[in-house]
């Protein structure tokens, strides 16, 4: 087989295997008021559901990027996927909301293995420049694609299955990537690369987890004060003793001298910053058309569908448009005209469902352009060697952007539902009402026709107000991130004339 063929077969090998850990992502969106009533699910347990698939990912990267350097990337790529396969059983018939937590972690541990060695093998064996963008294009688009896929694959399968089969999919995928990696990807580890630091990795697992508990434990109607200072200070702990560990060692997880550069640091921003608004919106957005607008869990997922082919168009497209353009100017026109659509797709509530359709087309095209940009820059600013090192950075801001972006986005998403909802007089357990639309519209069916009304109506009320405030403020971050990418390059006017063209 020419080399040049086995090239894009790998890349496809490694695009499906990524397309499972960027589904895996939002997939549990649409099934969330599912899986509420048949795991009888707190507000916090759902938050914790969803999240903790992705802090663990991006608290492993770190050291999984410098493994990969150390034993190869085919093999903790395959590593990876027996994981994931393995975790997806579990998850698929977990008994318990605890359970299931525990499921989610686990398959974040797969994913961690296996997302820094798709961008590190793609970066290895693409080693023309162009050729290497458009690749990584394509990486990017089956990434971002693959998120905003999620609600459509878990509305299809919802409709027809229990809601384990959005897990239970994976596994035959998996089977398939498996067998495929093992003939075609060889493996080859750097004889220069430095030792596997996993206690590193814990603490910035610890350190994370912790902060998103932090946050988490605000939305709660009553939030334990003594939890949230205990994990503050884990939080803040853990972060001191990975920094003052990382700079001790003689090979860092990742050397902090990298975010000097007004490239890289500036690429990070913009991965979070899109990222965390996608995945932010993604969570609010599934949770209206079920719980707000009634639609079905199928009806759901296909409304995701223009959001996902924005995406899936614009990673190659970009990937063309890069050497083309100068990097700090396509990140913050990518990042602007995001914040922009935002505002458009609000707009776009009031009216049809074809302007709504082409306003989340335009978002998925600037979620793919802005990460896509993001992946080229951060990979482009490192030598090969460095490879595994670099394309951990860059999953760690995709995924810790998804989940800070679930984090903070979620966690407001219920501070302004349980402050907007008025509950009427006579209602025995308001609390209930006030802790999730789910758990308010299930309460209202056991009053009178009367009071039921009003309870529905005043929930979907609390909530479309939660809506807005999310999406007004992941316009904030758009815009905000836009600047200081600006403000990076201004004060760095000869890495700008560096960075003008990749093809230079």
């Amino acid at each position: 087989m020419p080399n040049n063929t086995r090239r894009w077969l790998v890349l496809a090998v490694l695009s499906f295997a990524l397309l499972l850990v960027a589904i895996d992502m939002t997939v549990l969106y649409i099934a969330l008021p599912t899986l509420t009533h048949a795991l009888d699910a707190s507000t916090n347990d759902k938050l914790w559901i969803v999240n903790m698939y992705p802090l663990v990912v991006a608290g492993l990267l770190l050291g999984a990027g410098t493994l990969g350097d150390r034993v190869g990337h085919q093999r903790l790529f395959v590593a990876g996927l027996a994981i994931f396969g393995s975790a997806s059983l579990l998850a698929a018939f977990a008994p318990s909301a605890a359970l299931l937590v525990v499921a989610r972690a686990a398959l974040g541990v797969g994913a961690a293995a296996m997302m820094p060695a798709t961008l590190a093998i793609i970066t290895l064996i693409f080693e023309e420049e162009r050729e290497r963008s458009v690749a990584i294009g394509i990486w990017t688009a089956v990434a971002s694609g693959g998120a905003a896929l999620g609600p459509v694959v878990g509305g299809a399968l919802l409709e027809h299955f229990w809601w384990g089969s959005v897990f239970l999919i994976n596994v035959p995928i998996v089977v398939i990537a498996l067998v495929l990696s093992l003939r075609l990807i060889d493996n080859a580890p750097l004889p220069n690369a430095g030792p596997w630091d996993l206690l590193g990795s814990l603490q910035a697992m610890v350190c994370l987890i912790s902060f998103a508990y932090l946050i988490k434990e605000f939305a709660k109607p009553i939030p334990s004060m003594a939890a949230a200072a205990m994990a503050l200070v884990i939080c803040i702990g853990s972060a001191w003793v990975f920094l003052r560990g990382q700079r001790k060692r003689d090979y860092p997880l990742i050397d902090m001298a990298i975010f000097r550069s007004a490239a890289f640091s500036s690429a990070m921003l913009a991965s979070l910053a899109a990222a965390g608004c996608l995945m932010g919106i993604n969570l609010v957005l599934s949770q209206r058309l079920q719980l707000v607008l009634d639609m079905s869990p199928l009806q759901t997922g296909f409304y995701f569908i223009p959001l996902s082919l924005g995406a899936i168009v614009a990673g190659p497209l970009s990937g063309w448009m890069l050497p083309r353009i100068r990097c700090d100017r396509f990140l913050i026109m990518a990042l602007l005209t995001y914040a922009v659509v935002i505002a458009l797709f609000m707009y776009s509530f009031d009216h049809s469902i074809v302007m709504q359709a082409g306003m989340l087309f335009v978002m998925g095209a600037c979620v793919g352009a802005s990460m896509t940009g993001a992946s080229t820059t951060i990979m482009s600013s490192v030598p090969p060697q460095r490879a595994g090192m670099a394309a951990s950075a860059e999953e760690i801001s995709y995924e810790l952007g998804g989940g800070l972006g679930i984090a903070l986005l979620g966690t407001l998403m219920s501070v302004i539902y349980s402050a907007s909802i008025v509950v009427p007089e006579g209602i025995s357990d308001p609390d209930s009402l006030r802790e999730g639309i789910d758990r308010a519209l299930a309460y209202s069916q056991t009053l009178t026709p009367e009071v039921a009304a009003q309870v529905a109506s005043s929930a979907r009320f609390a909530f479309e107000q939660a809506v807005h405030w999310v999406m007004f403020t992941s316009i904030g971050i758009l815009i905000v991130s836009a600047a200081v990418v600006w403000m990076n390059f201004r004060r760095s006017p000869s890495l700008v004339n560096e960075q003008t063209h990749f093809s230079q």
